[in-house]
């Protein structure tokens, strides 16, 4: 449905940072085509050349379209990046700013405040970063030269519906490489099926407006299936001999789980007939959790399990919850941005060059960790964990 976590995909190191940026030709037969499908979806021939006039392709869209993570992130990696204590408390403090806007959103559509706010926290930091390419050139690019050209024309069109209906006007709408923009990080496609004025004004301006970004994720996650009243899902504790069922797509209800051995770490009881499936997202030593209907909703908003738990966790630490009572099986933890930042601050004093101090895993600070490690002969990971993040503080107190 979104562009796919920009702010991760930034903290996370898998955005293009910086890519030669020389043109590839122009195809022009490409251009005519796409223009003849834009005009026949119903775009006018101004707001087509408004928007092409002079299009060059943009190289680090097809970068970023052909790249794959250098490395496979571990789960405490992502978490720790993405409910992090900056995070909680900036969203604590959106929840008291937005009170009025949320209640009204929660009783129009049952989705749970802290649910949309934790959206809005890991889609764009809050609105802080929403991306900052123009969208017809990234997805021009994408139909003409990327390895997904249907999908990219896909969402060019609706992009130029948005523009030519005078919804967001051109030079506003920008985003991701991949095309998702505003501060909850919708498609094209998806803003005009789903987005919502939420402040009444006649327009639905996810990009400007905090209300219609929040109603516009509200109603996307109630379309999803959203289940008023209910929780994502919980942490739990599973019998080491258990060899039962698990994955998302394996549920059954709470009673049953309850005779299968499981057991909430809050103690509360589980029972009744609502269903729930088994998350083991580290393996059979790291945290478990049953998952209702309301992880799936979640989960159709950005389809990956690691994306639905960090919404889910974000949301309960926004109402006051603790951190996860199991710990990750590693001797290595993940870090916070704070921690990150430090770390970059650090290879910079010890004569390495990780680039700006801002906590995101870039080309460059993975590049100096790499040096750093192989200086020390130490195995080359690139990665900034706790036992880097200690090491460099017992070298430079």
């Amino acid at each position: 449905m979104t562009g796919g976590l920009l702010q991760a995909a930034l903290l996370l190191g898998f955005a293009i940072e910086q890519v030669d940026a020389r043109p590839e030709p122009v195809k022009a037969p490409c251009l005519e085509t796409v223009r003849r499908a834009a005009l026949a979806s119903g775009i006018t021939e101004a707001t087509w050349f408004a928007a092409t006039d002079g299009f060059t392709p943009d190289s680090s869209v097809l970068a970023a379209d052909r790249r794959q993570p250098e490395f496979t992130l571990p789960i405490w990696d992502y978490l720790a990046v993405l409910v992090d204590s900056e995070r909680v408390a900036d969203g604590v403090a959106r929840l008291a700013a937005w009170d009025s806007v949320l209640t009204g959103i929660e009783a129009k559509t049952g989705v749970e405040r802290n649910v949309l706010v934790a959206i809005w926290g890991v889609e764009s930091d809050y609105g802080r970063a929403m991306g900052q390419r123009p969208l017809i050139r990234s997805l021009l690019t994408g139909a003409c030269f990327g390895r997904r050209p249907r999908l990219f024309k896909e969402q060019l069109i609706a992009a130029l519906k948005i523009v030519d209906r005078n919804e967001i006007p051109l030079d506003r709408l920008v985003g991701s490489w991949a095309g998702a923009f505003g501060q909850t990080q919708f498609m094209p496609t998806t803003y005009l099926a789903l987005a919502a004025d939420g402040d009444g004004d006649g327009r639905r301006d996810v990009i400007g407006s905090v209300p219609d970004a929040l109603a516009s994720a509200a109603r996307y996650l109630k379309r999803a299936g959203w289940a008023a009243g209910e929780r994502w899902g919980f942490e739990v504790r599973v019998p080491k001999a258990y060899r039962g069922p698990a994955g998302r797509r394996a549920t059954e209800s709470l009673a049953r789980w309850s005779t299968l051995g499981i057991t909430r770490v809050d103690r509360e009881p589980l029972a009744g007939s609502t269903k729930a499936a088994l998350l083991r997202p580290a393996g059979p030593a790291g945290p478990a959790f049953l998952v209702l209907r309301n992880f799936t909703a979640i989960f159709r908003y950005n389809a990956a399990e690691s994306y639905a738990l960090a919404i889910g966790h974000l949301a309960d630490r926004l109402a006051g919850g603790a951190e996860f009572v199991t710990p990750w099986p590693t001797d290595d933890r993940g870090l916070s941005r704070a921690e990150r930042r430090e770390v970059q601050e650090r290879l910079t004093k010890v004569g390495f060059d990780p680039g700006r101090a801002d906590g995101s895993l870039g080309a460059k600070t993975r590049a100096a960790i790499a040096d750093y490690e192989r200086r020390h002969g130490l195995p080359v990971t690139s990665r900034p964990g706790g036992l880097l993040l200690e090491r460099l503080r017992a070298e430079l107190p």
